[in-house]
C-alpha cells in the first residue's frame, strides 16, 4: 500500500472516504476509536502554522490529528 493516497497528503478544502487503515494495532485501533473506520468521509478543514496537526472534519467534528498518524489511513478513489 505504499503509493496509495493517505490522510496526511490531502490538500485542505478536499474531501474524501477512508478505504483501509494499515500499521501497529494500537495505532488502528486508536484511529478507529476516533471514528475514523472504513467508508467514513473526511475533509481537511486546515494545518497548523507549521503543517502538523492537521484538522479534519469527521462525522460532524472537528478532530486535531497528527501528520504521523494520518498517514495510516487510506484514501479511496
Amino acid at each position: 500500500m505504499t503509493s496509495s493516497r493517505r490522510l496526511s497528503d490531502l490538500p485542505v478544502g478536499q474531501c474524501a472516504k477512508i478505504a483501509a487503515l494499515d500499521g501497529e494495532p494500537g495505532i488502528i485501533q486508536r484511529l478507529l476509536e476516533m471514528g475514523l473506520t472504513p467508508g467514513t468521509e473526511v475533509s481537511v478543514v486546515r494545518l497548523a502554522p507549521l503543517g502538523d496537526p492537521m484538522e479534519v472534519l469527521v462525522r460532524g467534528y472537528n478532530l486535531s490529528i497528527r501528520k504521523d498518524d494520518a498517514r495510516h489511513l487510506v484514501l479511496g478513489p
